[in-house]
């Protein structure tokens, strides 16, 4: 799987996300993982996960598997970037060292095989994650298999746009493409949203320190890292709201609560019961 990874890197077929979440490990404070128990305890509807099983599905930079961890739960992590296994690992060293209720391995969401033999949990999450993985809708079929029964299906997808999205499809490929692509897209976009945010703040007579120290109230993320993240997410897929909902719909899930982005180009939040 190791060199299957590598050579979809190589070939300009993926980002890789583990790159970027070991610098963002580098901001990681008790702050941005008070955010992160947040979001998860306000879309889950709950106040802890006391007695819950959590299985983590691209679990990234670890943050919200070590958000659940300490909200009760009993965690099961994979990722199929090796370096997001990595921050994973690392941050249970910090937190969880020697932790029997947190596994991490390696995996992937496209193998229904291996995720038939994770067994079932009370909660299955994947924020952001399934549109990476050059299969979505495969993706999006295979994370009901561990669900139990009235257990429920957190996930997030990136919202459709239409062209606007074929276009950043293009422009993640190139990002993806070799130093050259990278260079350019960071070179042309970095300026642009630090540029375009500034201006934006100007013209509401907002403070624009602001937009980047309050960022980490969204799920205890770095807007800087996150830029990144979009630039270079590659594969690239997307959905509207209702056709996650009708899929679903047709595997007698039933929509608990939904958080949409507003039209924009980022991404839809989902949890399903089952």
């Amino acid at each position: 799987m190791t060199s299957t990874f590598e050579q979809e890197v190589k070939q300009g077929d993926r980002f890789q996300f583990g790159k970027n979440w070991q610098r963002f490990l580098s901001v990681l404070n008790d702050e941005r993982i008070a955010e992160a128990q947040k979001s998860l305890k306000q879309m889950l509807q709950v106040e802890d996960l006391q007695g819950k099983t959590f299985l983590d599905i691209g679990s990234g930079s670890g943050l919200f598997s070590l958000a659940a961890r300490r909200l009760g739960a009993k965690v099961h992590s994979f990722d199929y970037d090796p370096d997001s296994v990595g921050c994973t690992q690392e941050l249970k060293r910090r937190y969880f060292p020697d932790d029997n209720n947190w596994i991490i391995e390696r995996g992937s969401v496209l193998d229904a095989d291996y995720l038939k033999s994770l067994g079932k949990f009370d909660i299955v999450y994947s924020w952001g994650v399934l549109h990476h993985t050059g299969a979505m809708w495969q993706a999006i079929e295979n994370v009901t298999l561990p669900v139990a029964e009235q257990g429920r299906l957190f996930i997030a997808i990136y919202n459709e746009q239409g062209g606007k999205s074929k276009r950043w499809r293009r422009i993640k490929q190139l990002y993806c493409s070799g130093i050259a692509g990278k260079t350019l897209v960071s070179t042309l976009f970095i300026p642009y949203f630090i540029l375009g945010g500034l201006a934006v703040d100007i013209l509401k007579a907002r403070n624009p320190i602001a937009r980047y120290t309050e960022y980490k109230k969204t799920r205890g993320m770095s807007i800087v890292y996150d830029w990144f993240d979009w630039l270079g997410g590659y594969p690239f897929e997307v959905a509207k709201p209702e056709e996650i909902f009708k899929f679903y719909r047709n595997k007698n899930l039933v929509l608990e609560n939904l958080l949409t982005c507003g039209g924009s180009l980022g991404n839809n939040q989902f949890v399903f019961k089952k």
